[in-house]
């Protein structure tokens, strides 16, 4: 889940429009819910958000019992979204400097070796995911030294942290943990400014990046399972990579008048945006599930291609009406479960989660403490 404005909205507009052209033209509309076999596991659970802020106090600490309660309910994955500062002993009163992005602070490194141990101990598959990579992210917030995409230094540094993470986990079987190249791609005209005009990276771009890090990664560990984010955004499918030896991962956030109601880093005026209905008219535009099958057909085309695919990322912010998510999300969880393709929801405790979500609008019951959606729990549990 990216904390972008315009930006993201023009990629939606433009990931929707590629991806119902892809789809006529790769799939037919027949096929779009033939069962097709995926090589990755269907794995499924959330997102823990430990270390996706830059300042690593400032990230969401993950309870040692929340893990157990991923496995009781019958999940097996947890991805960790990471900034690459977070793991960085540097001057954080300014800008990083190219000289500091390898700087690692061994006391954070052993905190996300936690995390990973405790996943480990609950039988949950780890895929760990440069959230914020040397020389970019999707969010703002944190000023880069330099573009991942265009720069060779940067490109360098990024495969040195592939480097280290690849060593540092280097006798862990990929049955338990799989690496996640870099959260979803996508260009701007000013890489530090997030109202910056972009959309998806040129191909030869992204291609150039991937292929350095997964050759970083396979040179120390050739089993490792290596996943590359869709591109603009995360949104869009990537057949050119289909001779990689990459695995892509999808989003479960369109439309996002659904997914991101009312989110303040999403759009500009959100307390003026209509209540919306699923299915429904939105801007004198129908949804339905119909519109979603369009979405992903581009990526049920990858699973015939031998790609495996996987949705890192999904869920709705807490301003959705509550009925109105669940019937949303039912369809997309139907879809890519008829498909074997697993899922993350965006968090497990916090405003996407099945925990403490701040919803004012159900009741939620009380789980040792904590606040928990136990409709929400039941459709995810019903697809785990």
């Amino acid at each position: 889940m990216s904390q972008i404005l315009n930006p993201r909205r023009d990629f939606l507009k433009k990931a929707t429009t590629a991806s119902v052209a892809l789809s006529l033209n790769q799939t037919s509309f027949s096929t779009i819910t033939k069962k097709k076999k995926n090589k990755l596991p269907k794995w499924r659970g959330f997102n823990l958000l430990d270390f996706f802020n830059p300042v690593p106090e400032n990230g969401r600490k993950t309870k040692p019992e929340y893990f157990k309660y991923m496995s009781d309910w019958g999940f097996d994955f947890v991805r960790i979204p990471i900034s690459y500062p977070s793991y960085l002993d540097f001057d954080r009163s300014k800008p990083i400097r190219p000289d500091e992005v390898m700087q690692f602070d061994n006391k954070i490194l052993d905190e996300i070796d936690q995390i990973i141990d405790h996943s480990h101990n609950q039988n949950l598959h780890v895929s760990l995911n440069l959230h914020r990579a040397p020389g970019f992210c999707i969010n703002a917030g944190f000023k880069e030294p330099y573009n991942l995409w265009e720069d060779e230094e940067a490109l360098d540094a990024f495969c040195a942290h592939w480097e280290m993470w690849s060593k540092r986990y280097k006798n862990i079987s990929s049955k338990k943990l799989s690496f996640d190249l870099v959260n979803e791609p996508y260009k701007r005209l000013d890489p530090n400014d997030q109202h910056s005009p972009g959309g998806p990276v040129p191909i030869n771009e992204y291609r150039k990046v991937a292929e350095a890090a997964l050759k970083t990664i396979k040179g120390i560990n050739k089993k490792r399972l290596v996943i590359a984010d869709g591109n603009g955004g995360g949104g869009i499918a990537i057949p050119e990579f289909a001779d990689l030896d990459l695995n892509q991962s999808c989003r479960g956030y369109f439309p996002m008048h659904i997914s991101h109601h009312k989110a303040s880093w999403a759009f500009k005026d959100p307390e003026s945006l209509p209540t919306p209905s699923w299915p429904g008219l939105h801007n004198d535009r129908y949804f339905g599930k119909e519109d979603l099958e369009k979405h992903y057909a581009p990526w049920l085309a990858l699973l015939d291609q031998g790609v495996g695919v996987h949705c890192g990322e999904l869920g709705c912010y807490n301003k959705t009406p509550h009925e109105v998510f669940l019937a949303w999300f039912g369809d997309i969880l139907e879809i890519l479960d008829d498909n074997e393709i697993g899922f993350g929801l965006w968090e497990f405790s916090g405003t996407f989660g099945v925990l403490n979500s701040g919803r004012t609008d159900i009741a939620y019951e009380d789980w040792y403490g904590e606040k928990l959606d136990r409709k929400l729990l039941n459709l995810l549990m019903k697809n785990a």
